[in-house]
């Protein structure tokens, strides 16, 4: 897997926060230069999409703040200016290298709806052609807590998706995932994770004082990336060169087993936006998460929201919790007097449902 990571000809690269700025909360220049002096090493025989964190991070010292602000309109004041710092030394670091950078902000309604997201699809593309590395971040100066990723890392793996990229790479100020707190002396180092089961016992911390992140959200963003079949290496920005060279270092995570979910599923599960939600009986979940099987109006038991037929839906189980999503065929208002009812026409086609509980 190290050998196939290495070999990878379009990656994402995602940097943190923390590997961006010095300890007087201001970007850093030799940072920046040594993970830019690797990209470019890298993108002589990959292509490179770069994620970067660090908006609010870079604007903690010009505006004499001591830690990330907790109120949104001063996180959103705050990426406003670190924006254009972090753009720029960007900018001047890649041009030590001849390469133009472009600087790609994005909100979860971007990749919510699926003409938006072809539309990024499109752009990327295209700063890819014209050989511009593209310099993606979530766009926090309008991202509210009810329409945002949650993290970089979160969004690392879905531009990774989006782009059909061969490969991952998460970098941190950590060296890789560790059973738990590495600062603990009894810490144990877990090198790869090929499925869930090695994933037992581990104790993922939060973000520190300038970033959202932490292990726990770097685990959970490989969890997704690798879902849509795209092997991830987690390791220390400290390490940039021998990961971007040979992967020798860090924590690998392996595809999951299985059929990869196609691009559309993996879009209608962790990124469209819903239109509302169909809660199903017991048999009915049962038959959509075994996989193959389309879901029919006799197993629903509840029609919640007014969405129409070609929007992207909610499954929901007895109890509430979400086990798929799907492209209903109906209008709610045409589907509401047939619930309960035997019909030959699916609600969801098999061919436009996705569940949580597999790959299918």
């Amino acid at each position: 897997m190290r050998e196939q990571l290495s070999a990878a000809r379009r990656i994402v690269v995602k940097i943190g926060s923390s590997s961006l700025t010095g300890a007087d909360l201001r970007t850093d220049k030799a940072k920046i230069d040594r993970i830019v002096d690797a990209v470019c090493a890298r993108a002589q025989r990959s292509d490179v999409i770069v994620v970067s964190s660090g908006a609010i991070a870079a604007a903690l010292g010009p505006l004499g703040l001591n830690q990330r602000p907790a109120d949104l309109a001063t996180r959103q004041a705050a990426a406003a200016v670190g924006q254009v710092s972090l753009a720029y030394e960007w900018g001047v670091s890649f041009a030590r290298h001849q390469r133009a950078v472009g600087q790609v902000l994005l909100t979860a309604s971007d990749v919510g709806r699926r003409d938006r997201a072809r539309n990024a699809q499109r752009t990327l593309e295209r700063l890819r052609q014209l050989g511009v590395v593209p310099i993606v971040n979530e766009n926090d100066t309008v991202a509210t807590s009810e329409v945002h990723f949650g993290d970089n890392d979160r969004l690392s793996a879905l531009v990774a998706n989006l782009v059909g990229a061969d490969a991952l790479y998460l970098f941190s100020d950590v060296d890789g995932l560790y059973d738990k707190n590495p600062a603990a002396g009894d810490a144990r180092f877990i090198p790869e994770v090929r499925s869930s089961a090695d994933l037992a016992g581990v104790v993922a911390g939060d973000g520190g004082r300038v970033g959202t992140g932490g292990m726990a959200t770097k685990v959970s963003a490989a969890g997704l990336a690798t879902r849509g079949g795209i092997p991830v290496l987690l390791a220390s920005a400290a390490d940039i060169d021998a990961a971007l060279a040979d992967a020798s270092v860090g924590t690998v995570f392996h595809p999951q087993p299985g059929k990869p979910l196609s691009a559309w599923k993996f879009w209608a599960l962790y990124c469209a936006d819903s239109g509302g939600a169909l809660r199903l009986d017991a048999g009915a979940v049962a038959a959509v998460t075994a996989g193959g099987a389309s879901l029919l109006a006799v197993g629903i038991t509840e029609v919640i929201g007014e969405f129409h037929a070609g929007e992207i839906v909610d499954i929901l189980g007895p109890d509430g919790e979400i086990v798929g999503r799907g492209e209903v065929g109906y209008d709610a208002q045409e589907l509401r007097p047939l619930l309960g009812q035997r019909s030959q026409r699916p609600v969801i086609h098999a061919d436009y449902l996705s569940n949580y509980a597999s790959r299918a």
